[in-house]
């Protein structure tokens, strides 16, 4: 049957509001309608009562949306300081912001942002003297600018570069084509595409498709059989030539790069968001098959270039750090390759050439060491960072003689700096100017037992002098997944809480990357309960410290950050004041039912395997919340667009926690429209950072002083 929603509010709970010393009006929450679902795992009953929210299309939903947004953004009204706050997060964030400028033959592209544009305008300049010109405007594309544009690279010839076209932050994107010179676009159009690039060949270029999904179901239904396709330009999207497809395996990414010379075509091959499988094929011979270069899945392996007809590799096989080799791909076996660079202590985070060098970045603890090799792997120099943080760049073309890289740290703007290849020296190409005295603050890394007595890095940012007498709110967030590294970098955003007096910290959290493969190991499927507890540990060792109390802890975390807030809130409600789960995973049994979720299987497991089940049940946060138990203050936010995460988690889990939580904290869910899985433009990120943050300082009693 298809759920009612009653819009009568009901009364759940008594908020009183903080700091102000008396009571408020009663905080009513709309009555969510329940309906008879319940799942058979293996022999568990598992009740799914407000499965209907999962129809983000139905009227129902639309009316649910509606009724908890009128009640959060009544709550969020009454905060006395939001208005302030808003404004000095508009201040703050309006600088000019530049990309690290790539070059394309004569041409020089870039992308700035002038301090409040919605979008980054692309510009285009002949030589790194020239004038530039603006080359796209994504804001001149829609009214409310949720347009999204991105470069995927230029032809070989360099007179075209092909373009991506996302609207309202969803993952879909159309890839269109527009000449460098003219600045036109050209009428070629190739939708429904997801996580694709374009790989130039000859007059066209390789991408990676899906079928067209069903009316209606664009935003939720399972993404499934993607498939590699050549376009020509000129020719309309049907007349495509299917290049690979996998008929027997639905749920696999096929993504396609060719090599700089486009003498090769590279197909990488993934069962989800870790594995990988490499295959190659030689475009100079007419109906040349795809041949295996490295056999996947459980390890993760990519093509860096080629010399002359061998292929450099970044690989993690038998090396959980890291290594780059040497392969003859007629003699691919792994005894035949040859060590370039071997395994090191630190974690190999990227690999790229330039200038006919080889560029790697490590990670020692989460900071960032970069260094120059020769394509034989001789080391010719280490690059040196301005501080501790975080760089990324160096890559380009083989008569390169310069590359760029950027510099960032949390009180540390990304500065931009131009690189000479032959003499190693660096000097700053472009560095902004914001707001803020960094000189106020200072950032320590200090290391803490988590429950098994791992030994896990925690970055800790705040006021100089600070006092350590347990006073001080304290943001603490983090990720732990996916091995991904959660490393310094620099959030304009952050300078408002920091500037009041908050202590910001963010824990590397097994799961992620920092410490290679073994690290991320040690953090996903069975294990993933040690994300949770090093998250947990890191607070005790902030309460510990007297960096804060419980009472003026706020926790937050955004898709797999998300759930890890949802987990440990549901684990350890009384350690944290305030809850922050930003467009998280939170129903495990079946996130891999909706668009591409079920790419995390490798990361999660699947309620579909009885094994897996038991775990994910264990600490799903939709399942593990319990009648009459005080819950942090919690703001839960998500998004009309968002098909990565799809909303319906987030719907759900709000909708159990409003019936379940008692005790004065609110609990409410802030639904953003035209925007996806991370804000669609600026003016939305900063409107939903201010009320996050002002959530957060409301409810662990602070008393901000902006102006």
């Amino acid at each position: 049957m298809r759920a009612k929603i009653f819009l009568v509010l009901a009364v759940a709970a008594l908020v009183i509001l903080p700091g102000c010393g008396k009571k408020a009006e009663p905080m009513k929450y709309p009555v969510t309608q329940k309906v008879d679902q319940v799942d058979d795992y293996f022999g568990a009953k598992v009740a799914d009562p407000y499965r209907w929210l999962e129809d983000d299309k139905s009227a129902e939903t639309a009316a649910w949306v509606k009724a908890q947004n009128e009640v959060t953004f009544s709550y969020l009204q009454k905060i006395p300081f939001r208005e302030a706050l808003k404004k000095r997060l508009t201040d703050i964030y309006n600088y000019p912001r530049f990309s690290s400028p790539f070059r394309a033959g004569e041409w020089y592209f870039f992308a700035k942002n002038n301090g409040l544009q919605n979008q980054s305008v692309y510009y285009v300049q002949k030589g790194l003297e020239g004038t530039p010109e603006v080359f796209i405007d994504p804001n001149a594309l829609s009214a409310d600018g949720t347009i999204r544009i991105g470069l995927l690279g230029p032809s070989g010839d360099r007179k075209y570069m092909a373009i991506s076209r996302g609207e309202a932050g969803s993952d879909w994107s159309e890839i269109r084509v527009m000449e460098i010179a003219g600045k036109k676009e050209l009428p070629d159009r190739i939708q429904w595409n997801k996580f694709s690039g374009a790989a130039w060949w000859k007059d066209g270029f390789f991408y990676s498709g899906y079928d067209k999904p069903a009316v209606g179901k664009e935003l939720t239904a399972k993404n499934e059989f993607q498939k590699v396709f050549y376009h020509k330009l000129g020719d309309g999207q049907e007349k495509d030539v299917l290049v690979y497809e996998d008929k027997d395996h639905p749920l696999r990414y096929f993504g396609a790069g060719t090599s700089e010379d486009e003498k090769y075509v590279f197909l990488t091959v993934s069962e989800g968001t870790s594995g990988t499988e490499l295959y190659w094929k030689d475009l100079s011979k007419k109906d040349a098959p795809f041949q295996l270069l490295v056999k996947g899945f459980d390890n993760d392996s990519g093509v860096i270039d080629n010399v002359g007809d061998k292929f450099l590799v970044q690989t993690n096989l038998d090396a959980p750090n890291g290594k780059i080799v040497l392969i003859d791909p007629r003699k691919a076996e792994k005894k035949n390759w040859t060590v370039i660079i071997p395994e090191k202590p630190e974690v190999l985070g990227s690999a790229g050439t330039a200038g006919g060098q080889l560029f790697c970045t490590y990670l020692k603890d989460a900071n960032t060491k970069a260094f120059q090799f020769g394509l034989d792997g001789q080391p010719v120099r280490e690059i040196v960072m301005p501080a501790l943080g975080t760089a990324g760049g160096f890559g380009g073309w083989r008569d390169d003689k310069t590359v760029f890289y950027t510099f960032t740290s949390f009180t540390f703007p990304s500065t931009i700096y131009k690189y000479d290849i032959a003499s190693g020296s660096s000097e700053i190409f472009r560095k902004p100017e914001v707001k803020f005295n960094p000189e106020e603050f200072e950032t320590k890394q200090v290391f803490y037992e988590s429950k098994d007595k791992t030994r896990v890095p925690m970055f800790i940012v705040h006021k100089k002098g600070l006092a350590l007498d347990g006073s001080n709110p304290c943001y603490l967030t983090a990720y732990g997944g996916f091995n991904i590294s959660s490393t310094p970098y620099f959030n304009p955003l952050l300078i408002a809480l920091l500037e009041q007096g908050v202590v910001y910290a963010e824990p590397n959290l097994r799961g992620g990357g920092e410490y290679g493969e073994t690290w991320h190991k040690a953090g996903m499927l069975d294990k993933k309960q040690n994300v949770f507890d090093d998250f947990i540990a890191a607070a005790e060792y902030l309460i510990g410290e007297k960096y804060t109390s419980s009472a003026k802890l706020g926790i937050e975390g955004g898709s797999n950050g998300g759930l890890l807030v949802g987990a440990v809130m549901t684990q350890r409600p009384e350690l944290f004041k305030v809850a922050l789960p930003a467009v998280g995973v939170m129903d495990m049994l079946r996130f891999h039912k909706f668009t591409v979720g079920w790419g995390w299987v490798v990361e999660y497991g699947s309620s579909d395997n009885e094994k897996d089940f038991k775990w994910l049940s264990a600490y799903s946060p939709l399942h593990n919340i319990k009648e009459g138990v005080a819950y942090p203050a919690t703001l839960a936010t998500t998004a009309d667009h968002d098909d990565r995460v799809v909303p319906a988690h987030s719907f759900k889990f709000i909708s159990t926690l409003q019936m379940k939580h008692k005790g004065a904290n609110p609990v409410l869910i802030r639904i953003e429209t035209r925007s996806g899985h991370g804000s669609s433009n600026v003016s939305k990120a900063i409107e939903t950072t201010a009320d996050e943050y002002a959530f957060f300082l409301f409810n662990v009693g602070a008393a901000p002083t902006y102006k």
